[in-house]
């Protein structure tokens, strides 16, 4: 971007700022910042920059909101996923230092090879180790697939959520008052699936029973639900309607929190626009 303002002076550069020349340091950098979404430049300095936007997508809002459901509905799964990305991290680590730690041997090895034992020895073990690892790389790509499946089943709740945070961030066509943040919506989507376990919780329907003349019997009743963790194998009926209890609870959700911060005339505008556009997906 500057590169034709530069000067150099013996074995300094210097860059003209209008009618200065200032010094420029070799790791000097300069990072622009810009709110709108879609800037253009002239070629000229196009050429000379990299942009980089960082403006989310609907896919990659899409995506964000699948993991954060994922988390909070299933956590074993998240939890294995994670270990699984460190593990993996691991294992291309440790190739890289057997690698490293071989290629090192070979250059410091004097005489015939074929008669150090020691170097022998820690190429056969170097190999066994390689292989090992190479195994459980293989079981963990297809435990990570087993993983993505069972998290797709939650896809439909994450798309819905995408949907309704672009349909209000395009609100500002309406009225330039219409501003939502990302981080704002994320918190709605996690009172929606909370308000769905709250819902769907069998510990709240074991206990509301027992009230009343048998309410004693309560702290007898808790105990038998640490069962809890295995209602993760659900069937998929179960599933079905548990996605489509989400879907729902982060569409009203989504729209009570909008429609709380628009103005009278608009909030039909904005109910019939969900409707249209959650019509054209499901077509």
């Amino acid at each position: 971007m500057y590169s034709r303002a530069i000067v150099k002076k013996g074995k300094s550069k210097y860059i003209k700022m209008g009618d200065k020349e200032l010094s420029l340091h070799q790791n000097f950098n300069l990072f622009l910042h810009t709110k709108l979404s879609n800037p253009h430049y002239p070629p000229e300095i196009q050429a000379e920059c990299t942009l980089i936007n960082f403006t989310v997508t609907e896919d990659g809002l899409e995506d964000q909101l699948l993991s954060l459901v994922v988390k909070m509905e299933r956590p074993d799964l998240a939890a294995t996923k994670e270990q699984l990305i460190s593990d993996q991290n691991g294992y291309k680590i440790k190739l890289k230092e057997l690698e490293k730690g071989l290629l090192k041997q070979l250059a410091e090895a004097e005489g015939d090879i074929l008669e150090n034992i020691e170097l022998i020895e820690s190429l056969e073990y170097s190999k066994k180790l390689s292989g090992e690892i190479q195994e459980k790389v293989e079981i963990a790509k297809e435990t990570e697939v087993s993983i993505n499946i069972a998290s797709e089943f939650y896809r439909p709740a994450a798309s819905r959520g995408a949907l309704v945070f672009f349909l209000m961030n395009e609100l500002y066509k309406i009225h330039s008052f219409y501003k939502f943040s990302l981080d704002s919506f994320v918190i709605v989507v996690q009172r929606a699936i909370n308000i769905v376990a709250e819902r769907m919780n069998p510990k709240k329907k074991v206990a509301e029973p027992v009230e009343g003349e048998e309410g004693e019997e309560a702290p007898e009743e808790a105990p038998a639900e640490e069962e809890e963790p295995e209602q993760v194998e659900m069937t998929p009926r179960t599933l079905e309607k548990r996605v489509q209890a989400l879907t729902e609870s982060i569409t009203f959700q989504g729209f009570n929190y909008t429609r709380r911060g628009t103005l009278e005339s608009d909030k039909m505008i904005l109910a019939t626009m969900l409707c249209f556009r959650i019509g054209v997906r499901h077509n």
